[in-house]
Parts: structure tokens; sequence; C-alpha cells
């Protein structure tokens, strides 16, 4: 924290220049506004962040203008006194959240004594936090931290987005005329489709049998949170490339990107009878060209990344979706759920497929391995399939599956592990031991059984119970053990540290 200096007619007093806005991506700093009439508790709270490097300091005595240089310096916390001449408490928690301006930045109210009714009452009108003044100086400052961080990766992600759509106008090459009249689709084949059709435009659509693709990068978001967004967004968009090039080839329809992920459809706007085998002949050169998705991460000194792919064939109703003023071409049905359930089980490097599809593409596809999941929203257990190769026509494989090589530790490696729900984690922390390690999979104990492809959010120790990492995660991919519960696990996200760990210690 630097030097304070006085402003803002001398009722405020900030320790870092305003952060630079525009629309290019910046690295944000924790910024504190402090609102509070009493200049000894500005004094005290601006003593307890001086020693700070990372934290910028904002003080404003007079709440009238809280509001103003809030706009001003863009904090990523506000800290708000509860008792002020000027306006009641409650009532600037309110103005803050109105204003468009702050109306997401984390607010940690300040009181003189704890009062169940008022803290109710601020929580209601959207403040973020309690604090009785003035607490302890390490309890403030990590509070300070864990809601700027949240704030933080929010702006980030917002950027790394925006600056995505961005990078997406700026390849488009397509006609004036046709970006302008269908600049809301995103196939070649829709536009086409519409041209052709005198009623190509109008809303509505039709029930018909179509293969769904979903693929997402496994890890992305561990990987993400720990780079620049703009190297998100590059990693993003070189990813991206290359897949695009591929389902055009087997003449996919790209519904949709979300994020690191891709929504294929085969079989709209033009049905085909080979769909199915298009879409699963599509996702195995996809598995295959991730070397050279890798290759150029590796010469930008990116990151390696892995996808996992789900495919499902089934009845949805497709067609334009939205208003007369804003439509898509899309699918709607429990079928879209289904494939990206599917999509959700897979690992890096992983196809797996619906029975309906396996039945569309008959005899010609190498099944790797089988299993039975019960996706979250449906009644009954789904069949799916790991997919290694299709021959006929295409006659494209993947690499016959190894057996995995793991190192039997001499000292197993304490761990502490969370289980993954839709990628957020539950409360509940269990205990376990690696006594079986790999480059990308290991084999743990376990306190209690974990089912087959649940996902694990770790933390590593080392064998004197020092901690490596709290952020390595992986999937459950074989059950081997009931009593006592043991598990193969493959990993998913492998941080820096963890990577480190694995080379000096084991020579991975």
């Amino acid at each position: 924290m630097r030097n304070l200096e006085h402003g803002m007619e001398n009722k405020s007093f900030k320790t870092s220049p305003r952060p630079e806005s525009g629309i290019t991506l910046t690295h944000h700093r924790i910024t504190v506004l402090l609102v509070d009439d009493q200049a000894m508790i500005g004094e005290a709270v601006r003593r307890m962040l001086v020693t700070e490097e990372d934290i910028d300091f904002y003080y404003c005595r007079d709440a009238g203008k809280a509001i103003k240089m809030a706009n001003e310096i863009s904090p990523t916390v506000i800290l708000q006194d509860l008792v002020m001449p000027e306006i009641d408490g409650l009532t600037l928690v309110r103005y803050f959240r109105a204003n468009e301006g702050t109306r997401d930045v984390p607010l940690i109210v300040l009181s003189s004594k704890e009062e169940p009714r008022t803290k109710a009452e601020a929580f209601a009108l959207g403040a973020n936090d309690y604090m009785v003044k003035l607490p302890d100086r390490l309890e403030v400052i990590a509070r300070i931290r864990y809601h700027s961080k949240g704030y933080i990766n929010l702006l980030e992600r917002n950027e790394a987005y925006n600056a995505l759509l961005e990078s997406q106008k700026k390849l488009e090459v397509r006609n004036q005329f046709i970006r302008d009249t269908f600049g809301r689709y995103l196939s070649d084949d829709i536009v086409d489709s519409i041209l052709e059709s005198p009623e190509g435009m109008k809303l509505g659509g039709e029930k018909r049998r179509i293969t769904i693709m979903m693929t997402d990068l496994r890890g992305f978001t561990a990987i993400s949170e720990r780079l620049p967004p703009e190297n998100v967004v590059s990693i993003i968009n070189n990813y991206l490339e290359v897949m695009t090039e591929i389902i055009l080839k087997y003449q996919g329809t790209i519904d949709e990107f979300i994020g690191d992920s891709i929504l294929v459809i085969f079989g709209a706007p033009i049905l085909r009878e080979d769909d199915a085998i298009r879409a699963v002949a599509c996702a195995v050169e996809m598995q295959m060209r991730m070397d050279e998705v890798n290759q150029r991460n590796r010469e930008a000194k990116f990151p390696d990344v892995s996808q996992g792919i789900g495919i499902n064939t089934g009845g949805l109703v497709v067609g334009n979706i939205g208003s007369e003023k804003r439509s898509k071409y899309g699918v709607v049905g429990r079928n879209v759920n289904l494939a990206a359930r599917i999509e959700s089980f897979t690992v890096g490097g992983q196809i797996l497929i619906s029975e309906s599809t396996l039945k569309d593409c008959g005899q010609i596809v190498r099944i790797d391995d089988q299993m039975e999941v019960m996706p979250k929203g449906f009644k009954d257990p789904v069949k799916i399939y790991e997919i290694g190769g299709i021959a006929g026509d295409y006659d494209l494989f993947l690499p016959e599956k190894q057996e995995i090589k793991l190192l039997d530790l001499r000292q197993p490696l304490p761990i502490l592990f969370m289980k993954l729900t839709e990628k957020y984690a539950n409360k509940n922390v269990f205990q376990g031991t690696v006594f079986r390690l790999g480059n990308e999979a290991a084999e743990i104990r376990t306190d209690e059984p974990i089912k087959r492809l649940t996902n694990l959010k770790i933390s590593l120790f080392d064998d004197e119970g020092y901690e490596i990492t709290t952020e390595l995660y992986a999937k459950v991919t074989r059950n081997l053990s009931d009593s006592p519960p043991v598990s193969r696990i493959c990993f998913t996200s492998v941080p820096p540290e963890a990577r480190a760990f694995f080379k000096y210690r084991y020579n991975f």
C-alpha cells in the first residue's frame, strides 16, 4: 500500500491512481472504499492496510459523495458504516445497489454492535458481509481479500468473454449483405437453407431425429483462473479455430460456442442418413487433432489442454427460436440435455456416446469401454459407450488404450478432497491417501467409497504433511475395491506446483 494522499475536498484520501478503463483487458488491483463519518475510523483502517502493497485504500467521510467517489475509483470492495448523520446507512446500501457502477461490488457493512435485525435488513438490501467495528486487523484484511478476489474474477471473466466476442467478429468473412441479414446465424448451411426457402425466416420448428455433439475442454476453468484473460482468450480461439475446421468438414452445424464448449448439430437444417456416423467420425478426428492444438499452445508458452466429447441421438425440436427482431436457429429437448450429461462424464481425450447413437452407427465403431450411469434429471440409468475409432469410409482410430503405469509409493501421500456437483464443490471434506501415482492418474484409498465418474477437488500433501496444492482436480474412472475403498482417478487439471512436485520427487 502506498503513502496516503489527501483529496476529495479533504474528506477523503487515496493511495493509488484511478484504475484504467477501456475495452482492453486490465490487471485489477484490490481497491477499498471506506465510507464512515468518523475520521478516527478512517485512520484506523488506513493503518490496518498501510503495509499491504497490493491494496489501494480510499476514504470518504461524506456519505452524500460516496456514490460519486465509488464511480470514479471503481472499488473492488466497499466498507460502509450503518450510522451516519447525512444518510441512513441502510438507505446508502440501497443506493449502492441501485447504482450501475456499484451494483455488483461486494459491500461490507460496519456497525458498533451486533444487531440481528439490522444485520438482516442489510443483507436483504444487498450487503455481502457484516462486521462489528473495529474488528481485528487480520480479519479485516482476510475479508477484503476474499470479497475482492471473487469480484475481480467476475470482472476478468466478463472481459475475457467480451474479448472473445470481439475476436469472433473480426474473423467474420461473410458478405456484408449476408452478415447484416443473417448475422444471427452461425452456420453457412443454415444461411443457405434460409435463402433457398421462402419460409426460411419464419419462427417455429419441427421435430426430427438429430445427433447432438457437445465438447468441452476438461479442467479449463481451473487453468483459466491461473492465466491472464488475454491468454485464456488465445487458448480458446486456438482450439475453436482447429475444431471449427473439422466440424465444417463433416457437415456439422455449429449451434453455439459456450465459453470453451461447442454445441454441434448433425441433421439440421439438412437431414442426412449418416448423421450419427459423421458425428462420431468428426469426434474421432477432433481428438486426433488435439496434438496440433497443443503444439500451437506450446509455441505460445501456454499449457496443454484436452477435450471430452459427448454424443447423443434422438428426437428434438429444431427451428427458429426467439422473436421477430432477434432469433437463432437451434434445438430444444431433453436429448440436448442428455448429450451435455454424457459429455460431463468424460475425461480428457475421451469420446462417450449414447446407446441410440451406437445403434445408428452399427458395427463400424470400436468400443473401448461401456458403463451404466444415472445422469442428473433422468429417472432411469443410461448406457454409454467409449469410442476408440470408426471404420467404414472414414477409417479413423485413436491409439489403443495402454495399461496405465503407476508408481507404488513407499510412503503414501495424504489428501483431502471434496466431491464436485455441476463443477461446484460440496462442503463435506473427506480424507484419503495416494498410494500409487502417475503423471496423469493415481490410485487412492478413502474413508468411504466414491462412485465412478465422480469429479473431485483435491488438496495434496507430501509425506511429511506439508501442503503441495489445493487445486488438483480429478475424476474417478474405476472402483477397484469396496473394502477398503480404493479408486483409480484420472487428473483433469494439474496445477504447476503439483507438476513441479511430481517431477522433483518422482521424475514424472
